[in-house]
Order: C-alpha cells, then structure tokens, then sequence
C-alpha cells in the first residue's frame, strides 16, 4: 500500500493512493504519522473504507508523507563511492546528522535555491520510516520496526555544511530538501538492501545512478545504532545516504540553480520529483 499526505480545499489531510485517485483516510487518525502510531493503516485496498472521499491528484497539494514528523536522521558518507569523492576515511561507525520538518518540501512543491550559496548540491536517498517504537533494537530485529519507505532529496548547501566539522546549517536552509512522494509500505519492498536501484536526474540528465546493496551500513545496522542512543518513534525518518556522483565532486562541479528540476527514482518505491526556484525571502 502507498500513503500519501496533503492539503485540500477541506485542510491537511492524509490518504491511500489509488489508480482514481487519493483516498482521504483522514477520519481514521489525524495524520500518517499518527495512524501509524496507532496501528490503523489499512493493509490492503479491500480494508479501506466504503463511502470515503477520493481526491485527484491535482486537486490538493502534496506534503511530506509525514509533515508533522519531528525526527529526521540523516546518515551521511553511507556509499563507498561517496566516501571516496569527499575524500573521507572509513569510520566504525555511521556519520549521522539531524535535519528538521521546515527544511523539506512534498513531490512536486518548489525547493529554494537561497540567494547566500552558489553550491545548491543533490543528494538521492532512500529515506526508511519506522513503524513500531524500540530502543536497543537488535540487528535481526530490526526490519519489524519498518513502517515503510520513501524517496529522499537530501538537498545541501555546501558552503554553510563546509564551514565548521559540523553539518547542521547546510542541511536545513528552509525547503532545500524533498521527501515523498508517498510512504510505501515495507511489506511492498522487502529487503531494502536487495539492490533498489536508486537514480538521481538533474534536469533530465542522470547524474547518481547506484543499487542499494552497496550501503556500507545497510538499514537494520543503522537502525540498531540509532536505537543505541534513543528511543526510535513511529514516524522517525532514517534518510540512509547517497551515492556517489554528487555536484560539489565532480569536475567542473554541478549545482542546482533556480529553473532546474530534480527528480530522485527509487526502484519500486517511487519518483520524488521537484522544481527549483530563488529564495525571494
């Protein structure tokens, strides 16, 4: 199943997305994030309910699966090839960085491109959304916490996360990242280090191009780690890292400018697709 959130003429909303339409769920909980807290996502079409409203596409505007998540945590230098074009040295450890709900946009919603950087970069990821709490969570265990999955924009203004040993500015200008479309239920992907292929397209032409079993930390290893140090919430987004082919590696180096658009397509799980515009605030 594909559950989507967004805004109607009626207010935020969350649904089921069908081939006529988005079903509106919105009665059975208040949001996505909390339906999956509560344990109320229907689990097959024939489960949704009778007489609900459907809503076409272009008749709302598309959030974040989760616009009311609190919890996003980043992995960073997650694939060989990166690593080696940052030119950083293997750690024991996952690199993990924070960004916050004000800095991601829904599929299709403008990303801004700020007026203080001249190094907008791309980052594809495959973001995991945990479905079921746990602290200390083994390994083995690990995927039973899965709610689903989704396409990642982890959008970086280079200048700002270069500045000091720390990443926090680069990561979270307003509306630089993009998460979505939808949240794709685990059950629909499976394994998602069985090699999903992952492609990342900058104005049509690909640019990061990688299968998901290359992850030097695959999803249930961070997810144990992140589990060490706090309780992991239903909700919490796990966006688990790019690829190499990044803007600020390559020769010259290629960035994003208003105009563009980005598209990130994960194999089976969906296309994240945004346009970019100035930051005229």
């Amino acid at each position: 199943m594909r559950f989507i959130s967004f805004e109607s003429p009626s207010g935020p909303g969350w649904g089921a997305c069908r081939d006529q339409g988005i079903v509106d769920l919105s009665l059975l909980a208040p949001s996505l994030r909390k339906a999956l807290a509560a344990g109320v996502l229907p689990a097959s079409p024939v489960a949704l309910p009778a007489g609900t409203r459907t809503w076409k596409t272009g008749e709302v505007k598309l959030l974040t699966p989760l616009p009311d998540a609190t919890r996003f945590f980043c992995i960073g230098l997650n694939y060989a090839a990166h690593r080696e074009e940052a030119d950083r040295r293997p750690t024991a450890q996952p690199v993990v960085f924070v960004r916050y709900a004000a800095s991601l946009v829904g599929d299709r919603q403008p990303l801004l491109a700020p007026p203080e950087s001249e190094t907008y970069d791309f980052e594809g990821e495959l973001a995991v959304i945990i479905g079921r709490p746990g602290r200390r969570i083994a390994e083995a265990d690990a995927l039973e916490h899965v709610g689903g999955y989704a396409c990642f924009m982890d959008g970086s203004i280079r200048e700002f996360q270069m500045q000091t040993s720390q990443y926090t500015p680069g990561k979270n200008f307003d509306r630089s990242g993009a998460f979505g479309p939808c949240l794709v239920t685990a059950d629909e992907i499976g394994d998602p280090n069985a090699g999903l292929r992952l492609q990342t397209r900058l104005n049509g032409e690909r640019v990061q191009d990688a299968t998901t079993d290359l992850m030097l930390f695959p999803v249930p290893s961070l997810i144990a780690y992140i589990s060490t140090f706090t309780v992991l919430q239903p909700g919490d987004v796990i966006a688990t890292g790019t690829p190499g082919g990044v803007g600020f590696a390559r020769k010259p180096p290629l960035y994003m400018r208003p105009g563009d658009r980005i598209e990130v397509e994960i194999e089976r799980v969906g296309l994240l697709a945004n346009p970019v515009q100035a930051d005229a605030g």
